[in-house]
């Protein structure tokens, strides 16, 4: 492999492959059992969180005690829905199950600790078996928690077969179409992004339940062509590509939140890790179409842009990613106005929800302010800037690199937003997997933790026991009744 030289401190100068891959792994320590046996406990619990969640209506299936037809439930249903249902009652829901799963959940971080501190001992062969295994399961299974496949397929056949804008109308002006029944955005116009709309337009005009197979299968190829980029670039970087392959793709909240959720942040993520890829191979303009392509799925992809610029240097080179950003923008916008107008996505209300647990809500809490105000809101945003500045100008003196920056920054965006769900998480993950920041990485699994526990049916229970309520502040209150009408 052929390494590029320095470009000064903050080019893509990569070192010795050697020094590298000793600077990526950390040392193996003393197991009480083999870290293979610990990819395969990940593997065991993904597998008993599909069965169950197919098998019988459950807390795990948004929806499914009130409507779970075969199709969504999938394959599995038939072949274990007597034996689950034997062995936690005929009652079909149990929310005992809840604790188990949350359990289970607590199990998966643990095994995915263990794995993470031998990766040097985990050949890349049981990875990519065990991996493989995990996403081949998983796109058996019934959608994970939320329901946002359906409002993605909600959109798609509002525009597609009904011939309504789903930037300018709602999911509640098509109410004889069954999607309505799963949906539950019923009175949000579309916050996603004009490509990732556009992409689902072609499933609208399929019936509804192969329209949800094929988004699901598309979303779990997507995650594992995700992963490949991951392995690519660590490839280029001279890392050893286990533990960034095992960082991103063994995560619990990757598995069971995004990829079982069948999220569409896959389709932001992989032209975002391609257009790394294509940085490191030296192909900038490439490397600004592929990053124009992310925004235009997700905009928050354009925080990663000032860092490949960084990264480009010198300042030729640097505009020559800008020239590809625009290059790959310019079709991408035409397309957007051709079909929706000038009308955008729908931030706006998005920004004005709020989950309880995320950070900006417990600072509010905390500080006494009833929950998340919009001053707070205003002052999370502001100081989002700051740190995203301060971390550009940083990565352009070379301290942090530009990958950390990046991944610094992410982390920020996450600890910032009012309305955080966990498998946002996977946003910040490669990043701090491919960087050289033990700091870095360390703060992404912290917040990994925080995620998932924040996120645990059990936790809720607990604080519903202790008589805690995070959402009863004025600001909090009117934040629910504002998510409830766009619900209902």
């Amino acid at each position: 492999m052929a390494f590029p030289s320095p470009q000064g401190s903050g080019a893509v100068a990569l070192p010795r492959p050697g020094s590298l891959a000793r600077a990526t792994l950390p040392r193996p320590r003393p197991v009480a059992v083999r870290p293979s046996v610990a990819l395969w406990v990940l593997v065991a619990c993904c597998v008993a969180v599909v069965v169950v969640a197919s098998a019988v209506p459950t807390n795990l299936v948004q929806g499914s005690r009130g409507l779970f037809p075969e199709w969504m439930a999938g394959p599995l249903h038939d072949v274990f829905a007597g034996p689950v249902q034997a062995l936690i009652g005929r009652g079909g829901f149990s929310p005992d199950f809840s604790y188990a799963f949350s359990g289970l959940f607590l199990l998966m971080l643990a095994a995915y600790g263990l794995v993470l501190a031998s990766a040097r001992m985990v050949s890349m062969r049981a990875i990519v078996i065990a991996i493989g295994a995990m996403y081949a399961v998983i796109a058996l299974s019934p959608q994970l928690e939320l329901s946002d496949i359906f409002n993605y397929l909600g959109y798609a056949r509002l525009g597609a077969l009904h011939g309504l804008n789903p930037y300018t109308h709602v999911i509640a002006n098509e109410q004889f179409d069954p999607v309505s029944l799963f949906v539950s955005w019923h009175h949000w116009p579309s916050p996603y992004g004009p490509l990732f709309t556009l992409l689902t337009y072609p499933l609208g005009g399929l019936s509804l339940s192969a329209g949800y197979w094929i988004m699901k299968v598309a979303m779990v190829l997507l995650s594992a062509g995700f992963i490949a980029l991951v392995w690519q670039c660590a490839r280029q970087l001279g890392h050893d590509p286990r533990f960034p392959v095992l960082f991103v793709a063994a995560n619990p909240i990757m598995l069971i939140y995004e990829v079982a959720g069948f999220h569409n942040d896959p389709v932001m993520l992989v032209p975002a890790m391609a257009a790394i890829s294509l940085l490191l191979a030296r192909r900038y303009k490439w490397a600004g179409a592929a990053l124009a392509v992310a925004i235009a799925v997700k905009f928050t992809a354009v925080l990663l842009l000032p860092f490949l610029m960084i990264a480009a240097r010198p300042a030729r080179r640097s505009l020559h990613v800008l020239v590809g950003v625009v290059a790959g923008g310019i079709p991408l916008a035409a397309a957007s106005v051709a079909v929706f107008g000038f009308a955008l996505p729908n931030a706006a209300d998005q920004s004005t929800i709020v989950t309880a647990l995320s950070v900006v809500n417990l600072v509010g809490v905390i500080f006494g302010l009833g929950g998340t105000t919009p001053g707070l809101e205003i002052a999370s945003k502001v100081a989002l800037l700051a740190v995203a500045a301060a971390l550009v100008l940083a990565a352009r003196r070379g301290r942090p690199g530009w990958l950390s920056g990046a991944g610094w920054a992410t982390l920020a965006l996450l600890v910032c937003m009012s309305w955080f769900m966990p498998w946002y998480v996977s946003w910040a993950l490669p990043l701090a997997a491919l960087s050289l920041s033990p700091q870095l990485r360390r703060a992404a699994l912290a917040f990994t933790a925080f995620a998932a526990i924040t996120f645990l049916p059990l936790t809720g229970a607990v604080l519903a026991d202790l008589h805690v309520n995070l959402m009863q502040g004025r600001p909090d209150v009117a934040a629910l009744h504002r998510l409830a009408t766009l619900m209902h």
